[in-house]
């Protein structure tokens, strides 16, 4: 197959006359206008450069732009430009230094395969990045931008065909009830890796396409992303960076937001709610919160409500969610309901989500064996060669990180606090930065918490079982001793519940807790027990 075509040129009429190549001229080609000293820039693709050119030299939004690079192929097809287009545009936000004016025009796109794709989608797409960096049109690489959350939850990747059913029903929903009376709500339920942040994401960015759009039914609307969680927070608002309708004061924490329409007497349009089951379920003085229930009172600050809700990321009692607590809110609004079910992040079978699912509900099941190259589970009698097997994979693969269930000590004050200290020895996470905890390369060194990993992925998750996970030989099953979980502050119990409910709250906590930290890794998961009869059986199980 032929190389790449790439023709640069001043963007003006007396340029675009002259494109040379005829795999430029009514072939598909993949196009970039761009000004670097704003620096802003726009990526499109089409069958006609040279009509295509002159429609966008008449638009007054495309006069800032200087130049143009001209993308061919003796083989490109429209469904290869396509491809390469949303991936530029998804490798342009994750790299986070041009502005563009790209609006969603993925609505109705899904994953779709088409003849030698991952030849377009690799080898090809590859050599355009490259090129593009020669020009100093891009700047990281492909490999280290794949790792970075903000590509993740890139507002353009592809959805599935389950994501985009409901994210077109949901616009719907979203335009039937945007001038009717009343609070209307939509709920999302899936388990952990099943889409929920990127369908948010595209749906939030596409949603604030129509606002700017004067001729849509959504024109003009005050809408909101809401996240109960620091690191999410900061990827949401990176994000906001590159794309033309996304504000940073969109995405906000919960009580912010409440707070914020209390004092301009306002009610806001659409909220989407990403990670709901991190919502206080009473009040707390500490995070300035003096309501009972914060998705209640964030539905009565919203027309409309999209509520992204999973059960089993519960983490604090006073955040604690059941099936009946959010049906008795959502009820009052005849909430419509979807579930989301298929897998994204575990590059697996089902039979991992199965052993995990076992797991946490205290089974002990043989260790699958996987039969493809691309996941691996594996259980460690050491933890010295745990470490290493983590450290290894972050050297060959990039983003592997150790995590911890919360049973040693960790205080915000400043100070250095280790996991495991007779056998791992590792510090807990200590940096502070904008991006997220696992993208600082040195994070390798320090054990994360379940609170800097929620929500993201990792190549390959090592999770250390503490002290309060055991093994209860008798009943052949999960042994959790809540007395040696040092999350203090999520064990704070509340009055509402019988100390006997929250004794059980607590278990269902620790065990929430380990079902987030092990669907974690994209291609790997490996376990250090320090229980040692815990350990023992873990071992016995990988043999069977």
């Amino acid at each position: 197959m032929e190389e790449l075509v790439f023709e640069k040129k001043k963007f003006n009429s007396s340029n675009l006359d002259q494109i040379k190549s005829v795999y430029l001229n009514n072939y598909p080609i993949v196009y970039i206008l761009y000004n670097e000293k704003r620096p802003t820039a726009y990526v499109g693709q089409t069958v006609h450069a040279t009509r295509r050119m002159k429609d966008h030299l008449k638009d007054q939004k495309r006069s800032i732009y200087e130049h143009t690079i001209l993308i061919g192929h003796e083989e490109f097809n429209q469904s290869a430009t396509y491809n390469i287009e949303t991936n530029l545009i998804n490798y342009f936000i994750a790299d986070n230094r041009y502005k563009l004016q790209n609006v969603s025009q993925t609505v109705k796109k899904q994953i779709h395969n088409y003849y030698q794709k991952e030849y377009y989608n690799e080898q090809v797409f590859n050599k355009v990045w490259e090129k593009l960096r020669q020009e100093k049109l891009a700047f990281d690489t492909i490999e280290n931008l794949k790792n970075k959350d903000i590509f993740k939850l890139s507002p353009y990747k592809e959805l599935s065909e389950q994501q985009l059913e409901i994210k077109n029903k949901i616009i719907d929903f979203c335009k039937e009830n945007i001038d009717k009376p009343g609070h209307h709500v939509y709920l999302i339920e899936g388990d952990a890796g099943t889409g929920k942040s990127v369908l948010l994401s595209s749906l939030f960015n596409t949603i604030q396409d129509y606002a700017s759009d004067k001729s849509s039914k959504l024109a003009d609307t005050n809408n909101y992303l809401l996240v109960n969680h620091s690191e999410m927070i900061k990827t949401y608002q990176s994000i906001a960076f590159s794309l033309p309708n996304l504000k940073k004061k969109n995405f906000l924490k919960p009580t912010p937001f409440i707070n914020q329409m209390d004092k301009n007497s306002s009610t806001a349009d659409i909220v989407l709610v990403d990670e709901a089951h991190l919502l206080l379920s009473k009040e707390d003085a500490y995070n300035n919160f003096h309501y009972d229930n914060q998705l209640e009172e964030i539905i009565k600050r919203s027309k409309i409500s999209v509520i992204i809700f999973d059960p089993r990321q519960v983490l604090k009692i006073k955040s604690y969610w059941n099936k009946d607590l959010l049906e008795h809110i959502t009820q009052k609004y005849e909430a419509e309901t979807f579930h989301l079910t298929d897998q994204f992040r575990i590059n697996a079978g089902p039979e991992v989500p199965k052993w995990i699912d076992n797991f946490v509900s205290k089974k002990l099941l043989p260790v699958p064996k996987i039969e493809n190259k691309n996941y691996e589970i594996k259980i460690f009698q050491d933890s010295q060669e745990f470490k290493k097997a983590i450290i290894d994979k972050n050297n060959q693969y990039g983003l592997s990180r150790i995590v911890s269930t919360f049973d040693y000590l960790h205080k915000k004050d400043g100070a250095e606090y280790y996991v495991d200290e007779d056998g791992l020895n590792m510090p807990w996470n200590i940096t502070k930065n904008n991006v997220t905890w696992a993208e600082e390369a040195h994070t390798i060194k320090e054990v994360g918490s379940i609170y800097t990993v929620q929500g993201f992925d990792l190549n390959y998750v090592g999770v250390i079982l503490g002290p309060s996970i055991g093994y209860d030989e008798e009943n052949d099953q999960l042994l959790i001793d809540t007395s040696k979980y040092k999350d203090t502050e999520a064990f704070r119990s509340r009055k509402d519940l019988i100390p006997e409910e929250n004794e059980k709250v607590k278990e269902e906590i620790i065990l929430n807790s380990i079902n987030i930290l092990m669907k974690r890794g994209v291609h790997g998961l490996y376990i250090f027990a320090t229980d040692a009869k815990l350990r023992k059986k873990l071992l016995a199980l990988a043999k069977e």
